[in-house]
């Protein structure tokens, strides 16, 4: 996706908006977000837009995020904090294995459920949706939500209900 809105900006005195938080690109690949992309210009130094892309992908709980500036590019996982140069970006399958490699039957039929854009979601709560489905796919027998007054909550609740995910063929057993 490029240019991918991530807030709409804070709300200042008197109403007025600042500027929005947009990533220049992040990757979608089986209906995760899976990395995040600062494009710099090419007298720039590759890693110029470390900071910002690491800001993104951490607000959006991506695991890597990439700078480039036409010639460079560089790489880091905000989970393990290794980072550097890299000679290509690494294919859509490449980095996915990166990023699940604890991948199950569950979490591949939950990755087959599109959500994106729908009833406006918000990043936190696309996040939330993420970690239910991920305890569900885990088989975690108890689970707590905890969100904010007025960040969603009956959206999120009707997102992860068995409702939603039976007409794309994900059903409840128990």
């Amino acid at each position: 996706m490029r240019e991918f809105r991530i807030t709409d900006g804070k709300i200042q005195t008197g109403g007025m908006r600042a500027k929005p938080e947009i990533a220049d690109y992040i990757l979608v690949y089986k209906n995760q977000k899976i990395d995040v992309i600062e494009a710099k210009a090419d007298n720039l130094s590759a890693s110029e837009g470390l900071t910002q892309a690491k800001a993104y992908a951490d607000k959006l709980n991506i695991d890597y995020t990439y700078t480039a500036n036409g010639r460079d590019i560089y790489e880091m996982s905000l989970k393990s904090d290794k980072e550097g140069d890299i000679i290509d970006f690494p294919t859509p399958d490449e980095l996915w294995n990166k990023t699940y490699s604890d991948q199950n039957e569950w979490k591949d039929k939950f990755n087959g459920i599109i959500n994106e854009g729908e009833y406006g979601k918000r990043y936190y709560q696309e996040i939330a949706i993420n970690n239910v489905l991920k305890a569900i796919a885990e088989e975690k027998n108890r689970i707590l939500l905890t969100m904010a007054t007025g960040t969603g909550k009956t959206a999120v609740a009707f997102l992860i209900s068995p409702g939603y995910t039976e007409p794309v063929g994900i059903s409840r057993t128990n």
